[in-house]
């Protein structure tokens, strides 16, 4: 008994030892980490591919490389390892090489080894390869002028616009720019060709996006597994700007002929043909104009022609689907109290059954009929690939990317807390103390609150808002997830639209109360709040008005909701959320406007505005105008600008700035 007492206390010692030479984390430590992106299982399931991220903060950029897993051993080896990042992979159906993108092109290299070759030269690009069953045939992606029909056509009207030293556009419809480019007249296309590259035939032609500008999925063109047909998605709406219509079409691959497969005015994608071809499963959302209805799922009969949905008594909505192997069942996933977890459906029966829960996962795939592959994250874990066993539910997991650095940190782990917010309904949040926590000290805190509207806070490892990084220099972290937030239910979703500044800055305001009332270890005099896009919304929609906190940090913010409408890109959105235009009786953008002048005389509370130039959803002169309406009035105020970031700050050192700026002004207000 005593030798057990003894190895137990040497053990706690050892650990506190380890413990005590681990740190908190730093922007070097968390710009370090390796990034899983794409995955792909092999028909044979033996090996998986996938890429990796890695960071350079000196040469301001990243560099990707695509890895060989071997699921029964765990080990890797790297297939890539060009100057040049490599990403994309896709098997070819025996399984001996891998197609993947790189320099804006199509490339493949065998997995036994040799050099990689460059299978596509289009004019305009190629990317997102896909291939038929038989490994005759493949399908890409390119950006393409509309009414050019050969890519000769194509390249002079590139070489034309590159030669010419005017730059100005004429314009003459919407959309005319998306997210963080210009579209300069091109469409999205999908091409056929060989597997070679050679006998190129447009399968997508018209005026028109395929796969779409937005709403879809990573899964919006695909073959039929006999190879005679494609389904694929795109918009066909005379004002696509102001459209959710995506629809599902099927074309003929021997004589190009195409028709409409789905009439729904919502948002209908990601087709997936069942193994025996019978069936097309895919997403749909019922109402027209609204990007976060609730997701379902639809089974489309290719023998009797008939539409069904799978998932009528399901109030979640699904983000992605793959077909079981026996073509019995459905796996998807959805967002679920701030996780991701993984169901399944009969496709009969109709019956629903959880699969895994409480885990935050991705890119699920079958190795086999018994097995599931897929990458998972945490709150203190980068994205690593783990296999589950379907029969007797053993998790494990294959790569460890990360796991030597993650393990030299003080990381902490996020906890659940719940309270009656507005409507009297249950809301939830989560909440993360500092490294080298004493619960009998006091420590500042900052409320972090999230965009969409319709997002969430969950147990993932945020490469933008990483809690780990905010709660660093030691402060206590919490988030709520307030009326309109995934993953509680599509009524619960609905709640913030029209009412932006109604229930979602109650459960905030009540939120922060409870966490400050409930948590003695936190300084009430010593509160910051930061939030980004709908977060950036709120936060200026809380400068209005009295509340709680010594300090703000608004990131791409809507200031003025009608100068937004005129600027943003896609319109259906504050169409939905503001009940039509503008210049509609009944619509309620001035409403929800932190520019009303009721609102920006009552600012009085330090903050940081941070927006980019080429950020084309919340326009940069909404932060413009919040920083105007601050310094105007005196109030102790910053503007980060970043000329070359968009909705997201991405580079390297620019994220390095970010973080500083950040940190040393909530150290500012907090840390004295």
């Amino acid at each position: 008994m005593k030798f057990f007492t003894l190895l137990f206390l040497f053990a706690l010692y050892l650990n506190n030892l380890f413990a005590a030479e681990r740190h908190p984390i730093t922007f070097e430590d968390f710009f370090a980490m390796k990034r899983i992106g794409n995955v792909a299982v092999s028909p044979d399931g033996r090996k998986v591919a996938y890429d990796v991220k890695v960071p350079d903060i000196e040469q301001n950029n990243f560099k990707t490389n695509i890895w060989i897993l071997d699921p029964s051993s765990g080990k890797s080896f790297r297939l890539t390892n060009g100057d040049v990042s490599s990403n994309g992979p896709v098997w070819t159906v025996d399984g001996k090489s891998i197609y993947f993108n790189r320099k804006g092109q199509v490339w493949k290299i065998r997995i036994d080894g040799g050099e990689a070759t460059q299978v596509t030269h289009f004019a305009t690009g190629a990317w997102g390869t896909v291939f038929d069953g038989q490994g005759q045939h493949m399908l890409f992606a390119s950006e393409v002028f509309p009414d050019c029909r050969t890519e000769e056509c194509n390249q002079q009207r590139l070489e034309a616009k590159k030669k010419s030293k005017v730059k100005a556009r004429i314009i003459d419809h919407l959309f005319y720019r998306h997210w963080n480019r210009w579209l300069n007249g091109k469409r999205s296309h999908v091409f056929l060709a060989n597997m070679d590259g050679g006998n190129i035939k447009d399968m997508t032609p018209g005026d028109y996006d395929t796969p779409p500008l937005d709403l879809g999925s990573d899964h919006d063109y695909t073959f039929s597994p006999d190879g005679k047909e494609i389904c694929f998605v795109r918009n066909t709406d005379a004002m696509v700007a102001a459209s959710t219509n995506n629809d599902l079409f099927i074309g003929d691959v021997a004589s190009g002929t195409i028709h409409r497969l789905t009439t729904n005015k919502g948002d209908d994608a990601a087709p997936h043909y069942s193994p025996d071809g019978r069936y097309i499963a895919f997403t749909s959302m019922k109402r027209p104009g609204f990007e976060a209805d609730r997701q379902r799922l639809m089974l489309y009969d290719r023998k009797n022609k008939s539409f069904r949905e799978l998932t009528g008594n399901f109030t979640l909505s699904v983000t992605s689907l793959v077909w079981h192997p026996s073509g019995k069942e459905i796996f998807f996933t959805v967002a679920e109290n701030g996780s991701n977890s993984i169901y399944k459906v009969n496709i009969r029966s109709g019956k629903t059954q959880p699969i895994l829960k409480g885990h935050f996962v991705a890119a699920v795939q079958f190795l086999n009929k018994n097995e599931l592959i897929f990458k998972e994250q945490a709150e203190d874990m980068p994205y690593e690939i783990f296999k589950l066993n379907l029969k007797n539910h053993q998790r494990v997991q294959l790569t460890h990317l990360n796991t030597t650095r993650l393990a030299r940190l003080q990381l902490s782990k996020l906890r659940p807390f719940s309270f009656k917010g507005a409507k009297g309904d249950l809301v939830h949040g989560f909440i993360m103390t500092p490294p080298n926590f004493d619960p009998a000290k006091k420590y500042p805190a900052i409320e972090l609150i999230h965009g969409g509207p319709q997002g969430e806070w969950g147990n993932d490892f945020h490469y933008r808002w990483n809690y780990q990084m905010f709660a660093a220099p030691g402060y206590v972290v919490f988030m709520i997830n307030f009326h309109g937030s995934r993953g509680y239910g599509q009524k619960f979703t609905d709640a913030v639209s029209k009412d932006w500044g109604g229930a979602p800055y109650e459960d905030i305001m009540i939120g922060t109360q409870y966490v400050l009332g409930h948590y003695p270890f936190i300084d009430k005099d010593r509160v910051g709040a930061a939030g980004a896009s709908y977060g950036g919304f709120m936060i200026n929609w809380i400068a209005g008005a009295d509340n709680p906190f010594q300090c703000l940090v608004c990131h791409d913010g809507v200031y003025d909701q009608v100068s937004m409408y005129g600027a943003t890109e896609e319109l259906w959105f504050p169409e939905w959320e503001f009940n039509g235009t503008p210049w509609d009786s009944a619509s309620l953008y001035r409403k929800w406007s932190p520019s009303r002048p009721d609102r920006v005389i009552k600012f009085k509370t330090p903050t940081l505005v941070i927006h980019s130039e080429h950020d084309f959803r919340v326009p940069y002169t909404q932060g413009m105008q919040m920083f105007t309406a601050l310094q105007r009035q005196g109030i102790k105020s910053k503007l980060l600008f970043f000329p070359d970031e968009d909705h997201f700050v991405r580079k390297p050192q620019n994220a390095r700035l970010w973080w500083k700026t950040v940190h040393e002004w909530f150290a500012e207000f907090l840390m004295n």
